[in-house]
């Protein structure tokens, strides 16, 4: 990734930190390594809980005395409360049906939801080889379907009265959607 990413490797990481003030609550779904956490909300004493499917990555997080948990986010229920809750280059693994997912963010954010998404990537390369590769090693069992821009404003034209802002960040690989708790009207 940081070669994908060049010397924008860190803006989502920091677009997102600059989002969440210290000593909120922060949910991760889908956590993986916790960079996020390590790199930039650990020193802003945040109350943190890392949730991913994969137990090495839980285990590593809970070594360093931060709370993780197995959980996978594909199971209907209740996720836990927290001010803020985030999704970071994964809600791709729930296409088609992503909808669920960022109703049980909602449900679960007591002030906002964050998601960032990667909308330019390898899998939509124009290049047939690169994109057939790129599809087959990203594969969750979804084909190998990403989102670009248009798809992901789509899914989130049903959250109008809910987004505070969307924006690309640097680098122009990722989108982040913020969504508060309540709606706007």
């Amino acid at each position: 990734m940081r070669v994908l990413y060049g010397r924008h490797y860190a803006s989502r990481y920091q677009e997102i930190a600059a989002l969440i003030p210290e000593g909120a609550t922060v949910l991760d779904l889908c956590c993986g390594p916790a960079q996020l956490y390590r790199g930039y909300l650990r020193s802003k004493k945040v109350e943190y809980r890392g949730l991913d499917i994969n137990q090495r990555f839980i285990k590593q997080l809970q070594s360093e005395n931060a709370d993780g948990q197995v959980w996978d986010v594909r199971e209907d229920k209740q996720l836990p409360p927290a001010d803020y809750v985030l999704m970071q280059a994964s809600l791709y693994h729930f296409l088609p049906d992503t909808q669920p997912i960022v109703d049980r963010m909602l449900e679960a954010a007591r002030r906002q939801v964050i998601i960032a998404e990667p909308i330019r990537n390898l899998s939509s390369s124009r290049i047939a080889l690169v994109r057939r590769i790129a599809r087959h090693l990203t594969n969750v069992g979804n084909d190998g379907d990403r989102f670009n821009e248009k798809m992901l404003d789509q899914l989130f034209s049903r959250y109008q009265s809910h987004i505070d802002r969307s924006f690309v960040i640097d680098g122009g690989r990722e989108k982040i959607y913020v969504l508060n708790k309540q709606n706007r009207g």
